[in-house]
């Protein structure tokens, strides 16, 4: 495990500190779900990120194979 020594807002300190006094979970343990949840969600926002643009070559490629295909066509 690392070690990390990090600066926070104070109110966002007061507000994590009032949350784990309810929720009985300690702050490194808050801290580490944390981070791992928001990993998450840029991990899914990247991939998104990934698919649109691979979704934008594949689109491209199948107008212009359509195109190809009309053009076929009416020279038949």
């Amino acid at each position: 495990m690392k070690t990390v020594s990090l600066k926070i807002d104070d109110s966002i300190f007061g507000e994590t500190e009032k949350i784990l006094s309810r929720i009985k979970k300690t702050r490194n343990r808050y801290i580490n779900d944390a981070l791992d949840y928001y990993n998450r969600h840029q991990r899914r926002i990247i991939l998104e990120e990934k698919l649109k643009k691979e979704s934008d070559i594949v689109k491209k490629e199948s107008l212009a194979v359509l195109n190809e295909f009309e053009r076929i066509d009416y020279a038949g």
